[in-house]
């Protein structure tokens, strides 16, 4: 009786699982896009017709309305059905979520940096030199 001590891998499941991987990268990637732009609407738009702004106009100081003026804020909570589109699994759900949101903030950032004000300054650089 003769034992083999390395068996090949097979080549269907490397396959499948490669295509898998490709699967949730292709669904987690239009899921951050989704992410930001119904966030970016939310937030920073005012949307058809100007219906966004006229609700975030409503809601005012409300808990609601200070939410939709914090695009950090937002997208915590726009990610949630997308992290049911991009992972299957309910624990991989959960890291989705918070990498949809966490990619939805760095799309924004990349794409729309807030100018700097002039007179804003970094605490830690001189901003007079000292005569002596």
């Amino acid at each position: 009786m003769e034992m083999s001590c390395c068996m090949e891998p097979s080549r269907t499941s490397s396959h499948s699982a490669d295509r898998d991987g490709v699967k949730f990268l292709l669904r987690f990637g239009v899921a951050a896009l989704a992410t930001w732009r119904v966030t970016h609407l939310l937030a920073r738009e005012d949307g058809p017709a100007a219906a966004i702004a006229r609700v975030r106009e409503k809601l005012g100081e409300s808990q609601l309305g200070e939410l939709m003026d914090c695009f950090q804020c937002a997208s915590v909570w726009v990610a949630i059905p997308f992290a049911f589109y991009a992972a299957r699994k309910p624990a991989d759900r959960i890291a989705a979520w918070l990498a949809l949101s966490g990619a939805a903030c760095l799309i924004e950032e990349a794409v729309s940096p807030e100018p700097k004000q002039k007179g804003d300054c970094d605490e830690l650089l001189r901003t007079e030199t000292s005569s002596l």
